[in-house]
C-alpha cells in the first residue's frame, strides 16, 4: 500500500489536527469563563469596563449616612450626565 510523501497524514490528517486544536481552546475558554463567572458571586462578568463604580460608591455613602440628601442628588446628577 502507498500512502504517499507525507506518511498518510495529508490535508484530511491536518484538517482533524486544526478541528481538535479548536474543540479543546474552545474546551478551555469555557472552562476559564465558568471558573471567572462562579468566583463572582453568579454574576455574568460586566461588559461595560469598570461598570459604573463611582455611582455605587456614591450610593454607599448616601446610605451610611456619610452625605446628606442635597449632595446625594447634585453629585448623582453630575455623575449621570
Amino acid at each position: 500500500m502507498m500512502w504517499g510523501w507525507d506518511g498518510g497524514f495529508g490535508f484530511g490528517g491536518v484538517f482533524m489536527l486544526f478541528v481538535m486544536v479548536l474543540f479543546w481552546g474552545l474546551f478551555i475558554a469555557g472552562i476559564v469563563y465558568l471558573v471567572k463567572v462562579l468566583s463572582s458571586g453568579g454574576a455574568a462578568p460586566s461588559r461595560e469596563p469598570g461598570g459604573n463604580k463611582a455611582l455605587d460608591i456614591l450610593k454607599e455613602r448616601y446610605a451610611r449616612g456619610e452625605i446628606d440628601t442635597e449632595e446625594y442628588t447634585a453629585k448623582k446628577r453630575e455623575l449621570e450626565g
